[in-house]
């Protein structure tokens, strides 16, 4: 259907809208971009304050690309094309994109997956117990997104997309019959409103931890961001026959704070007595985990659930949280238990998370995204548990630059706690001088015991990293390589060099170390 600038600027809320100039009758027929470079004639050039641009100084730009309208901050009335005022360009965008997608997220029932760690896995395992009970379901991660007539690879580097591919993305869903879909919500998308005009049924919250300070500037702003999620929860419209359910790792000391937004059903997960939805009978075997589940005495969803085990293929305590939240998402919406049983099984792997690398060596290399102190404390503890008796664990981690400082002091520590030997590289420096991460990475790692060139080295170029890891490493030992997982670049300076760990383990495993870095000629 045709879309008007008024329709798009109804769907902003109304404290939003300052004022208009121009006709609001205009005829809006290319979508909402926030790139003078990727504007269509007849769209909307949203111009907004970036952390390093100003969008507003490129309107003339999209104006000569063909933009039928502009939505910006400044007090501007001199254009040749209508122009709306609003306080916050970046929160409107969301609206104004849903508006022109005709809001496809009230034509899906939506899942979105919030938390420190364990996003990516948790919205993989919910997406595919639905696709399975379905025959296609829709997922939007950091990895990839399903839009059911194609799987494509996103390549994201740790953050949702903009609000017009998201609502692009959904639109695209609907057009090709999907009824479910699954988000992945970062705290940066979250709090930048690049979700707005996602109209959520499930919210489910893995855990939180230390990270993203830098850009939140304090522990209770990061979880705020968080808590947008449920915010949206219990504001967005409601769907015919679906409750508005919250799913929450009881056992994380934010619990609380997340079961108090509004909803028909918070279902407090975990492993702890605190959970009333409690995994229980957990078993870690070579080939994956297993657990049953207690509910609560008022809960009645089938007379033997409680007997049903559930297994997946993935390992370590941390996953049995992540399965646990997509088995109790699904059977909220609600999906069979058999349909649980099954899509839950056929998960075998995520791509970089603890994802082995195998070219016949005689010991252990894993890729992982671990990329936060808690979300490395898991992965080696994984590997400790993995570990046989009398062989080695050795990681290769570090710490992004112009990100949480902190961060490098915990991680150094923990790498010093749990790996036998840590490898401190590159990871993402960007502005900040590889070398002073490095440094005070090793200081941390002096400070709790750890001794240069015995349990730990400083190896800046990833590359030769995971070459030396490979070359100490023993039979039977185990090399980690935690940070960059999925991902498809790392950034020095301002430019992003291409970059997979994955296929980086590989050259190391053959002896010839992938050099396609800055560091590699040092």
């Amino acid at each position: 259907m045709p879309k008007t600038l008024i329709d798009l600027i109804s769907a902003l809320p109304r404290a939003q809208v300052i004022g208009t100039h121009g006709d609001p009758g205009t005829a809006i027929t290319a979508p909402v971009v926030e790139s003078d470079a990727e504007v269509l004639p007849g769209g909307v050039f949203v111009a907004r304050q970036g952390l390093s641009t100003d969008g507003h100084t490129f309107i003339r730009a999209a104006i000569e690309r063909g933009a039928a309208a502009i939505v910006g901050e400044h007090d501007l009335s001199d254009l040749p094309v209508p122009y709306v005022r609003v306080h916050n360009a970046l929160e409107a965008t969301g609206w104004l994109a849903a508006a022109y997608h005709d809001f496809p997220a009230r034509r899906l029932v939506i899942t979105g997956v919030t938390g420190t760690d364990g996003k990516t896995t948790t919205s993989t395992l919910v997406h595919a117990i639905l696709k399975h009970a379905l025959g296609k379901a829709g997922l939007i991660s950091t990895v990839n997104a399903d839009l059911g007539d194609t799987v494509a690879d996103t390549g994201l580097h740790v953050t949702t997309p903009g609000a017009p591919q998201v609502q692009a993305l959904l639109a695209r869903m609907v057009a090709n019959g999907l009824t479910h879909a699954v988000v992945e919500m970062t705290s940066h998308g979250l709090a930048q409103g690049r979700l707005n005009g996602v109209d959520v049924d499930i919210a489910i919250l893995t855990n939180l931890r230390h990270e993203h300070l830098d850009y939140h500037g304090s522990f209770e702003s990061y979880r705020a961001a968080k808590g947008r999620l449920f915010q949206m929860l219990s504001k967005s419209r409601r769907k015919a026959k679906q409750h508005k359910v919250s799913i929450i790792n009881a056992d994380d000391a934010n619990s609380d704070f997340f079961a108090e937004f509004a909803a028909d059903r918070v279902i407090r997960y975990g492993l702890s007595e605190a959970a009333e939805y409690r995994a229980v009978d957990v078993h870690y075997s070579a080939h994956g985990t297993s657990f049953r589940v207690e509910y609560p005495d008022d809960y009645v969803i089938g007379t033997t659930v409680s007997d049903v085990e559930f297994f997946t293929p993935l390992r370590g305590v941390f996953n049995v949280y992540n399965a646990l939240a997509a088995v109790e998402a699904c059977i909220a919406m609600p999906v069979s238990i058999r349909s649980v049983i099954e899509g839950l099984r056929q998960v075998e792997s995520i791509p970089g998370r603890m994802e082995r690398i195998d070219e016949g060596q005689p010991f252990t290399a894993i890729v992982d995204f671990a990329h936060t102190p808690n979300a490395l404390e898991n992965a080696l503890t994984a590997c400790r548990d993995m570990l046989p008796e009398g062989k080695r664990l050795i990681a290769v981690f570090g710490s992004a630059g112009l990100r949480d400082r902190e961060k490098r002091r915990m991680m150094a520590e923990i790498g010093i706690a749990l790996a036998d030997v840590s490898i401190l590289t590159a990871e993402d420096p960007r502005t900040e001088a590889l070398d002073a991460i490095l440094a005070a990475m090793a200081a941390a790692c002096v400070e709790r015991g750890g001794v240069e060139g015995e349990t730990f080295l400083r190896v800046p170029d990833r590359g030769l990293a995971l070459l030396r890891a490979c070359q100490l490493a023993q039979p039977g030992d185990i090399v980690i390589a935690c940070g960059k997982g999925h991902e498809q670049s790392m950034c020095f300076g301002t430019t992003e060099y291409p970059w997979d760990d994955r296929e980086a383990m590989r050259a190391a495993l053959h002896g010839a170390p992938l050099a396609t870095l800055p560091t590699a000629g040092r």
